[in-house]
């Protein structure tokens, strides 16, 4: 019998690495049927917008959207942002959206006012909501910074990605997307 329950735990252990895996073994993809993507969640207890009036991944159905979680003391998150900022510039007329969900991972990243410097510093003119109280981060089950999603015309996850890299990859997955009528 303990063989057995050796073996299940195994199993259950594997699998969930495979899920949470950073290398995006259990990443939907872009290309892949909508309807076995999860639905992208909404944007929960956000505490400010930025840039924008207050969106909604309902409203935003029929768009394809790429929300970015980040903060602005991650040096990783500092390192994408030229890449989403490249994305956007080049994107944006085409219809790509994008949303930064500023969530904080020490007590001074709370502050708006170092939000909206950061925001300024950066160059960042994409919508941005700040996620204090982590209900977004929580939503959407992210716990990686940075974190890249890219979301369907249907509202569906069809991609993601954790950490710096795969610029290429992600690039080629929004013209993918943005093709789709």
């Amino acid at each position: 019998m303990k063989p057995i329950r050796l073996a299940a735990a195994a199993l259950a252990l594997g699998l969930a690495l495979v899920a949470v895996w950073p290398s995006g073994w259990g990443a939907a993809r872009a290309g892949d049927s909508s309807a076995a993507a999860p639905a992208a969640p909404e944007f929960t207890g956000i505490d400010h917008w930025y840039n924008s009036p207050p969106l909604t991944m309902s409203g935003l159905r029929g768009k394809v959207v790429l929300v970015e979680f980040w903060t602005h003391e991650c040096i990783n998150c500092l390192h994408v942002l030229p890449h989403t900022k490249a994305l956007y510039d080049t994107y944006a007329k085409q219809g790509l959206v994008v949303v930064g969900v500023h969530t904080p991972e020490f007590e001074e990243e709370r502050d708006p006012a170092r939000v909206a410097a950061a925001i300024r510093r950066y160059g960042i003119t994409w919508p941005v909501a700040t996620d204090n109280a982590l209900g977004t981060w929580n939503a959407w089950g992210n716990r990686f910074w940075p974190a890249l999603y890219l979301i369907d015309r249907d509202g569906r996850v069809v991609y993601r990605h954790f950490g710096e890299g795969n610029y290429e990859e992600t690039e080629q997955r929004i013209r993918q997307l943005l093709a789709k009528a």
